[in-house]
């Protein structure tokens, strides 16, 4: 899948890269209590990575490789 970028009552809070559909739905349903932290109540949505967001996610990325980490175990970025 492309980068995904989460939003808690349509404002950005991660941009991540699941394997697929059962994989992000799987975050969603998981990583609630990270996600809805400041917003307890707040909807839950996702759209595919904005351009700037998608910068965020591969600087984030391009650190993650530079200590020897790999793609694969690569998820995400938050954005606030």
């Amino acid at each position: 899948m492309q980068p995904t970028t989460i939003l808690i009552d349509e404002r950005p809070r991660c941009v991540v890269r699941p394997n697929d559909t059962k994989d992000l739905n799987r975050f969603i349903r998981n990583g609630k209590p990270y996600l809805l932290a400041e917003a307890p109540d707040g909807k839950i949505t996702h759209r595919n990575a904005s351009d700037a967001e998608l910068t965020q996610w591969q600087n984030a990325l391009a650190l993650h490789r530079a200590w020897g980490g790999d793609d694969e175990n690569f998820f995400g970025v938050p954005l606030y």
